[in-house]
């Protein structure tokens, strides 16, 4: 168990919010947050964002933070998968801090969990589903299906969906995709935490989604396995990384 390390989080939202599943999945550990506020769930509302992150990342260095996670999943994929590996170098140049995002999260729970074909759940538009894809695409993986909400307020579009409605949304997915190995459930807005293991159960696929993968990309990033029970396959059978930073 990781004993007095500060994992500082780069967030979407205009104030310094630390998300609630943080503190939720790893009560031990101190969670910090700088805010960029993300505008809307489009590039116009990302791009009010985007010149905040590395100084958010650079500021929270300076308080003192042993690694950083850049919360946000289209935040971090909407310039294109080269942009993501970007961003994470060019934290890790300017702080010296292992450094993660919410999209290389997702990627590496997929790998963690096994997945090649996909069923995706987002609530995301097309222009941002686009995106999403050429980030999977990039990374080795089939896009067999893809459902979506639709959502561009950020906020509380995402935040509104339920639990059934996410869980309904992503058996769609994994209907019109019946060779998948693998659901994918994509947005940090959407609260998905208590969403993988029942729907693990219902479809007999492990579940990959935005948030609980990132938080537990960024316990590896302190070299801890992030494992948990009760909350999906990725998380159950989670071990400590190989490598950290």
């Amino acid at each position: 168990m990781a004993v007095n390390k500060t994992i500082g989080l780069v967030v979407p939202f205009a104030e310094d919010r630390v998300p609630n599943e943080g503190p939720i999945m790893y009560p031990h550990m101190t969670f910090v947050a700088h805010g960029t506020g993300v505008g809307s769930l489009t590039p116009d509302g990302y791009d009010q964002a985007f010149y905040k992150i590395v100084p958010a990342a650079e500021d929270l260095a300076k308080r003192g933070v042993d690694a950083i996670m850049v919360i946000g999943t289209s935040l971090t994929f909407y310039r294109g998968p080269e942009f993501n590996d970007y961003l994470i170098r060019e934290i890790h140049k300017r702080t010296g801090l292992p450094t993660s995002t919410m999209s290389t999260a997702i990627v590496d729970g997929l790998r963690e969990v096994g997945a090649e074909r996909l069923a995706v759940a987002t609530a995301y538009t097309k222009v941002v589903n686009d995106k999403l894809k050429d980030l999977l695409t990039y990374h080795g993986f089939d896009v067999r299906s893809l459902e979506s909400f639709g959502i561009t307020e950020f906020g509380g579009g995402a935040g509104r969906k339920s639990e059934a409605e996410i869980i309904e949304l992503a058996i769609k997915a994994q209907e019109e995709a019946p060779d998948a190995d693998a659901i994918l459930i994509s947005c940090g807005g959407l609260r998905t935490l208590n969403v993988a293991k029942p729907l693990e159960e219902r479809c007999g696929l492990p579940v990959v989604s935005s948030t609980p993968a990132a938080f537990w990309a960024a316990m590896r990033l302190i070299g801890e396995s992030g494992q948990l029970s009760g909350y999906g396959r990725l998380l159950e059978q989670a071990r400590v990384p190989e490598i950290v930073g």
